[in-house]
């Protein structure tokens, strides 16, 4: 592929609502520019972008693919990314190296859930965005009313350049506001013919380009002058005026057509080179300095000193590790040395590369605000700073929300762990999203998603590629038990049978500890009641004992056990018959000292629009969950609260059943509080039956 400055890149994120046809759009795009030769059909599982055969399976995009192409002499970098929410780690990673996005919108379905997530996460990366209307041939496309929608949601400044021509089956073309023209479509949608205005479009095409003037005008103070002078605005200056405005984020330009008939995407790419931001025009981008951790300015400057950020980590089958970054300063030539700052050590960069879907397209260098690839780093992660080993330069890490549902996993077969773990922890290089614990007190391997389909996803993945199929279930409680009393008890183990006896005699006090402080043994012998030798095996015999409470069979914190009397024998007496007398007394002691079960409790922050706060209020206490306070924050009411682990195993899918997708959560573990007494009894009863079950 040839070499391109940095003022003739744009990188561009394609994001929308999963269903708006985004990957279609994405393949109208490449058709157009000439990159291949043929449409293909996300229904067939022909695209290029969706190469997966888990996006052909599930007609899907799973992973952001790159795929360059030029138009106008301009490189553009198009990221196609996830459309649904279980998948937003690679919208993250993606928007976090696009310099502007393409907001696609379905004519039919309009704005949805998925158009506000990734629209508030251009906000947060502050991206100059387009919309393009997409479906306009389809049944029950209304431009009008997608367009008051999309100013609904995000103000005034979402302005038409263009209005359709027709719809549904008569859409044939669009009206360009600023040149005032009918743009009219045919065949594939290669062939495109300028004409005059339809009749009965003038007004309305008047009308809608009155608003597009105003809008430009207004960002802009030579250019408002004039216009309150009464002065119209030449088209020159609306171009200039209205790339200025997007560059700016005072004005969203709109425009429409058909991804599957192709119509509309010459103009969008026109719109792409002229109104979008090339690196260049970002000037700057934030950084911090490594060793202080000072915030700091990088200039975007291809003769800079190297500094790359790796977005995104893909496990290819045949190739592979291979690393995804994008260079903001400096150029990046393949085959040179390089230092990654995050993990204090260097990589040797082999063959450099960009994607086009599946396939390989070598490059000779990578210059500041170009996005590529490179294969088989040895340490590197995505997030990881790549530069010269005398930059003192790091970036920020990449956002990426926190994992919402979790499950337990097994393998089908039993003596397959090890292929399970393995394919897991190949999946975490790829997705920061997903998380594996092992956690022991319930002895399950747990793994943490954005959702069920994210977690599905993963299993699937891990059946193709690694053989192994596995069960996911909902995770056990971590219940744990204590005591609210005290207990003074004897603990007494005897055995003769002829030879050398047993013998183990002790007393023991066990009261309650505060939170968190697990146990304490006191020794308060006196006298040498329990010889000195004993003391440490009575010690041990407790703490062995604390893995199962009497109650049903939890671990057992918060205690502390005094021993202060006790007996031996001079014969039988060992280490074995004081840990088991040991064992006895912890069982006595539980038992009389108001043993009660303990459940693990979330702090939980959810962020819902104004108009599901009752239903969410009542649904939280209905969950025994305990209101801490409310705000108001960005447009949303974020509640705060207490509530049991167990009461929200899947509240990622209650919430979004009850806020339509619109509400999210983020929780995190806060504590142990004793279980209400109709409750513990229903814990009991479970572990009883599962004792049950497994002997």
């Amino acid at each position: 592929m040839k070499n391109y400055t940095t003022e003739q890149i744009r990188n561009v994120a394609l994001i929308a609502h999963g269903g708006a046809g985004k990957t279609s759009l994405a393949e109208a795009i490449l058709y157009t520019a000439g990159v291949i030769n043929r449409l293909g059909k996300v229904e067939a599982g022909t695209t290029t972008l969706d190469f997966d055969p888990e996006e052909a399976k599930r007609q899907i995009t799973i992973n952001t693919a790159l795929a360059p192409l030029e138009w106008a002499g301009v490189k553009i970098n198009l990221l196609d990314t996830p459309g649904y929410f279980d998948l937003i780690g690679d919208v993250a990673s993606a928007l976090r190296v696009a310099d502007a996005t393409v907001v696609c919108v379905s004519a039919v379905a309009g704005v949805e859930v998925g158009t506000e997530n990734v629209w508030s996460y251009a906000d947060r990366q502050e991206l100059s965005r387009l919309v393009f209307i997409n479906k306009m041939d389809r049944e029950n496309a209304d431009f009008d009313r997608t367009l008051s929608q999309l100013q609904q949601f995000f103000g005034l400044r979402v302005v038409p350049v263009q209005v359709p021509i027709g719809a549904e089956v008569s859409f044939r073309g669009v009206i360009d506001l600023i040149k005032m023209k009918a743009l009219l479509f045919s065949g594939d949608g290669k062939k495109m013919s300028e004409e005059e205005i339809p009749a009965d479009l003038g007004a309305k095409a008047a009308s809608y380009r009155e608003k597009l003037m105003e809008a430009v005008a207004e960002s802009d103070d030579d250019l408002l002058v004039k216009y309150l002078d009464g002065e119209m605005l030449s088209d020159e200056e609306m171009k200039t005026g209205l790339r200025k405005a997007t560059l700016a984020g005072k004005v969203v330009p709109v425009l429409c057509g058909s991804a599957t008939q192709n119509f509309g995407l010459q103009p969008l790419l026109e719109m792409i080179v002229t109104c979008l931001p090339s690196p260049a025009d970002i000037v700057e981008v934030k950084a911090k300095k490594a060793d202080s951790e000072e915030e700091t300015q990088l200039e975007i400057n291809a003769s800079g000193t190297l500094a790359a950020l790796v977005f995104k980590t893909f496990a290819d089958p045949f190739v592979g590790k291979i690393s995804y970054f994008k260079v903001y300063s400096g150029t990046l030539r393949g085959d040179s040395q390089v230092y990654n700052v995050n993990k204090g050590k260097s990589e040797r960069m082999g063959q450099l590369f960009t994607m086009l879907g599946k396939s390989q397209l070598n490059l000779e260098q990578v210059p500041a605000g170009d996005i590529a690839a490179v294969a088989k780093l040895q340490v590197t992660a995505t997030g990881d700073t790549l530069c010269d080993k005398n930059a003192d330069i790091v970036f920020p890490p990449i956002y990426f929300p926190a994992p919402v549902i979790t499950y337990a996993v097994e393998p089908k077969k039993q003596g397959e762990e090890d292929k399970v773990a393995a394919g897991l922890t190949r999946f975490l290089e790829e997705d920061p999203t997903f998380r594996m614990d092992r956690n022991t007190e319930v002895k399950q391997t747990l793994i943490s998603g954005m959702g069920e389909l994210h977690l599905e996803i993963i299993t699937s993945k891990l059946a193709k590629k690694f053989g192994v199929e596995v069960d996911l279930t909902p995770p056990k409680i971590p219940y744990k038990e204590t005591i609210r009393g005290t207990a003074k008890v004897e603990g007494k183990h005897k055995k003769q049978s002829g030879g050398r006896g047993q013998y183990g005699h002790v007393w023991i006090e066990f009261a309650p500890l505060p939170s968190g402080e697990h146990f304490v043994f006191e020794d308060k012998v006196f006298g040498g009641s329990v010889p000195r030798q004993y003391i440490p095996a009575v010690e041990k015999g407790l703490r062995e004992a604390l893995e199962a409470g009497p109650l049903a069979g939890y671990p057992v914190v918060d205690i502390k056990a005094g021993l202060f009397d006790g007996s031996f024998h001079a014969v039988d007496s060992s280490e074995m018959a004081f840990k088991i007398a040991a064992h006895l007394a912890f069982k006595k002691g539980l038992e009389q000292a108001k043993p009660v079960i303990l459940e693990p409790v979330m702090l939980i922050e959810v962020s819902v629009p104004e108009q599901f706060m009752g239903d969410i209020m009542g649904d939280m206490n209905s969950r025994r969950g305990r209101i801490l306070g409310m705000e108001a924050a960005e447009g949303f009411q974020k509640i705060k609260a207490h509530v049991p682990m167990s009461e929200v195993l899947k509240y990622s899918i209650d919430l979004r059943s009850m806020t339509q997708g619109r509400g999210f959560f983020v929780m995190k573990f806060d504590r142990y509080e004793e279980v209400p007494g109709q409750i513990a009894e229903q814990v009991i009863a479970a572990a009883k039956a599962a004792k049950k079950e497994e002997a």
